[in-house]
């Protein structure tokens, strides 16, 4: 199956094609700029790879939750894209393909036992506020959400006791006191992550395989979060 990946929803933006085993990608961190560069990197990838949207099987889209314009974004180029070549798409939020890196990569030796089954994926939204989720590894190589994205403050974090998780994303760095919480093994380069196109390709074409396909226009963006800035109100408080 030739999936095509697109995310754009925080500082990074990235793009992945993958057919079986094989997968390239284009991945940069950037200040601004994503709605222009996440359509030359399809660009770049579909001529590296020989391919035209119509030979694609399906586009998997990140949808959130991370920067209001950056998932817009994404799920507006994966629309585009998916009603232009007559394509199936599927959303994979952002915490979603935090945990499947890490959960594929385990954790430093010595930090923990490999293999971990779960994992506490964490972004920064800004505002003293951290979106974050929980999940488990599939035992047919897929992700359970065991608890839904929410967002809140760092002390809103809880980590289920008894079981180990590992800590990803960029709202560990945000806030370094999350880091200390019981029953997490958060490594240096898991606390700098940021959501790549590879997880996002990896489980569309996992949701593909199950039938979870559907019409670009039934895309939707997961934002979590309403508001976008404080009020003058909270500002002062």
């Amino acid at each position: 199956m030739k999936i095509l990946a697109l995310d754009a929803a925080t500082e990074a933006c990235s793009v992945a094609l993958a057919e079986g085993g094989h997968l390239i990608f284009r991945h940069e961190e950037l200040g601004r700029g994503h709605a222009e560069r996440i359509l030359g990197m399809v660009d770049e990838l579909l001529g590296e790879a020989g391919w035209t949207l119509g030979a694609l099987d399906g586009i998997a889209s990140s949808i959130g939750p991370g920067a209001f314009t950056g998932v817009r974004i994404t799920v507006a180029a994966a629309q585009g894209l998916a009603f232009g070549a007559d394509l199936p798409v599927v959303g994979v939020s952002t915490l979603e393909a935090l945990a499947f890196d890490v959960l594929a990569d385990g954790c430093d030796p010595g930090t923990a036992a490999p293999g971990t089954r779960h994992a506490l994926s964490c972004l920064d939204a800004r505002m003293g506020e951290v979106y974050w989720a929980l999940h488990a590894r599939a035992a047919d190589g897929g992700l359970l959400t065991t608890c839904a994205p929410a967002v809140g403050a760092p002390a809103s974090v809880v980590v289920p006791a008894g079981i180990l998780h590992l800590g990803v994303g960029r709202g560990f760095s945000a806030h370094p006191e999350l880091q200390l919480l019981p029953g997490l093994c958060v490594t240096p380069s898991a606390s700098r992550a940021l959501p790549h196109a590879r997880a996002v390709a990896a489980l569309g074409a996992w949701r593909f395989a199950r039938g979870a396909g559907v019409d670009p226009a039934d895309l939707a963006p997961l934002y979590v979060r309403d508001n976008v800035a404080l009020t003058t109100a909270q500002r002062g408080a």
